[in-house]
């Protein structure tokens, strides 16, 4: 049984999203280039859990992720909370790519006062739970050779050059807007 606080929590969690998607497509219709950096890096430590968690059972005990995973994702935990609001921004974003403009006033009032980080908890679990229902086993060893391929690279490198592929392959839902205008 729900308390009424978690009651609450979860109220406020859903109108959230709803009012961010209304607040994300009315304010712009690309993603800055620093927030989806901000993104990759926050990111991170979230999806190693979702990996972990789909992937456990086809993972070797001696490969990258069982012996090199914990020290590969410390440096993007260590920036997780510098990273979210810039995170979050993209999130919103995200969120609104090629929905309709939700507008609701009650909502809106409801989560006024609600700060940022009380929706991180909900956005984590949001992104481990979709994560974790895309992984297929067969691709499970893929994954953790990207990880191994990747963690030479510092954090900020690694959430640069994701920002960099997204925005020379032309990705459009959303774009990443223009650096130089």
């Amino acid at each position: 049984m729900q308390s009424a606080t978690g009651r609450k929590m979860i109220t406020a969690a859903v109108a959230s999203l709803a009012l961010l998607q209304a607040q994300a497509a009315s304010a712009q219709e690309c993603i800055a280039p620093q927030d989806l950096t901000d993104a990759a890096i926050y990111a991170v430590p979230v999806i190693a859990n979702g990996f972990r968690a789909s992937c456990s059972a086809q993972l070797s005990p001696n490969g990258f992720f069982a012996t090199q995973g914990q020290a590969f994702v410390a440096p993007y935990e260590a920036m997780q909370a510098e990273r979210w609001p810039g995170a979050m921004r993209a999130v919103m974003v995200f969120a609104t790519s090629g929905k309709e403009q939700v507008d609701d006033a009650g909502m809106r009032e409801m989560v006024q006062d609600l700060p940022p980080e009380a929706l991180r908890p909900f956005v984590d679990a949001i992104l481990a739970q979709k994560l974790g229902e895309s992984i297929k086993p067969a691709d499970c060893g893929k994954i953790e050779r990207a990880m191994e391929l990747l963690s030479p690279l510092p954090p900020e490198n690694l959430g640069g050059l994701l920002t960099f592929v997204m925005d020379v392959t032309g990705n459009r839902q959303p774009a990443v807007c223009d650096v130089d205008g």
